[in-house]
């Protein structure tokens, strides 16, 4: 009875170490169970915030390129639309930058009487009425070269004579010369017979002597508009 009791004591102790054991490695197996779950959630957050960061970078990065990409784009479209003005520009608003008010004004052509030339000019364009006429067409017209044109085109505008429409023609920017004033001149009466009539004290609307029956007139008119269809066609 005794020995039992005595190898039941030893089995009892034997299986308490062994318990002792297992319940040591098991708490050794949790213990690595919990660094290991505290570590994966530690790299999960540490990836989740390396992941924020690369998004918040890679979106910065985006900015900074459209930024860019926005800046080229619009001095591309400065260069294009300088480009474009350089294009368009003409040798008289060359001429406007270069010359003075006054340089403008005085203008005159060697050996040219300037006043008759601006008459003559006036008139012409005048005769276009609204239409207008292309300058390098009038130019050609006159014979004068495209300097002198030109300078004579922006002496006309100053002195109120006309006005310089801007337009494309043929792939190239000229002007369109429009009349604004006719200067007053008294060339339309200088050969007028009248000026000159010996019986002009004598002559009335409803007398013997009458411009209605006037050959001298007849033959001044003729002659005038003869005159003014030559300047025309020259």
């Amino acid at each position: 009875m005794v020995k039992k009791e005595i190898v039941s004591a030893t089995k009892l102790k034997k299986e308490i170490e062994e318990a002792k054991v297992e319940l040591l490695s098991r708490n050794k197996k949790l213990k690595l169970s919990v660094k290991t779950e505290a570590k994966k959630k530690v790299d999960k957050k540490k990836a989740e915030a390396k992941k924020k960061v690369d998004k918040k970078k890679a979106e910065a990065k985006k900015k900074v390129e459209a930024k860019q990409k926005e800046e080229e784009a619009k001095k591309k479209e400065e260069e294009a639309k300088k480009k474009e003005e350089e294009a368009k520009r003409t040798y008289e608003e060359d001429l406007e930058e270069q010359l003075t008010e006054d340089e403008i004004k005085n203008f005159a052509i060697d050996k040219t009487d300037m006043d008759k030339l601006v008459n003559r000019v006036t008139e012409m364009i005048a005769g276009y009425a609204t239409k207008g006429i292309l300058q390098n067409i009038l130019w050609r017209k006159l014979k004068l070269s495209s300097r002198d044109g030109s300078r004579l085109a922006l002496k006309l505008e100053r002195m109120g004579n006309i006005t310089r429409e801007k337009i494309l023609e043929n792939g190239r920017w000229t002007y369109l010369l429009l009349i604004k004033k006719i200067p007053i001149s008294t060339k339309s009466i200088e050969n007028a017979p009248c000026l000159v009539c010996p019986v002009e004290k004598k002559c009335s609307t409803d007398g013997e002597i009458s411009p209605k029956t006037c050959v001298y007139i007849e033959d001044w008119v003729l002659l005038e508009l003869k005159t003014k269809k030559r300047h025309e066609t020259d």
